[in-house]
């Protein structure tokens, strides 16, 4: 190989991270500009190697403390990958209910529990900002790099409070290459508003996980 070819090969590698970071950049200025939930084409581009390498499917539900045997909330769950991992962990005395605005997002998933032969996966579609279960049902949640979409992230942080039982936990898991990234000051000053206490994070270079707890009365 010609030096010249050595050196085309070079400013080609170091090319590629800087347009990653521009594409990041511009597809965050769009989404706060434009607000819109996951579209149901982007189910797949999303769950890719990667990520599943960063956040490993069956290593996630530890990562959020859940317990087996736990009834628990899952807030966008893409093409379901994370929830039948999370649903096979839960095992038979436990149950995971998924909720989506998108129809087909929910259809996906239960295809993926059908697929997996699971019957404690069900799957609701509803509105984030109302949800449309009793107060207390639920012993855990988490929302796995869905925060950043929500428009009123503080209104659905209100409701997972009340839909939680006393000792609740509600997980939140972010990856920065996510162009609807929070930071995790962001998250915090959500969840704390909303009455959540910390219970336990887990911070790596390109994603982190927060565990917050319901610990005290809703406040107002």
């Amino acid at each position: 190989m010609t030096s010249r070819k050595i050196a085309t090969a070079l400013k080609t590698l170091l090319g590629l991270p800087l347009l990653g970071v521009l594409w990041l950049l511009l597809v965050r200025i769009v989404r706060h500009f434009i607000q819109f939930p996951m579209p149901e084409f982007a189910a797949d581009l999303i769950d890719n190697p990667f990520r599943r390498k960063i956040q490993p499917p069956n290593q996630m539900p530890t990562r959020h403390n859940i317990q087996p045997g736990s009834r628990v909330l899952e807030i966008g769950p893409g093409n379901g990958t994370y929830s039948v991992a999370t649903a096979q962990y839960l095992g038979s005395g436990g149950h995971l209910t998924v909720l989506d605005i998108e129809p087909r997002m929910i259809e996906r998933t239960r295809r993926a529990a059908r697929r997996a032969q699971l019957d404690n996966l069900s799957g609701e579609v509803g509105d984030v900002h109302h949800l449309g279960f009793a107060d207390q049902t639920f012993d855990a949640a988490y929302m796995i790099a869905v925060t950043g979409e929500i428009p009123h992230p503080k209104d659905t942080m209100r409701e997972l409070y009340r839909v939680l039982k006393p000792g609740g936990t509600l997980a939140c898991s972010e990856l920065f290459v996510d162009p609807d990234y929070p930071t995790v000051q962001t998250l915090t000053r959500w969840a704390t508003a909303a009455g959540f206490q910390v219970q336990d994070h887990l911070h790596q270079i390109l994603s982190y996980t927060i565990v917050f707890e319901k610990v005290s009365i809703y406040l107002e």
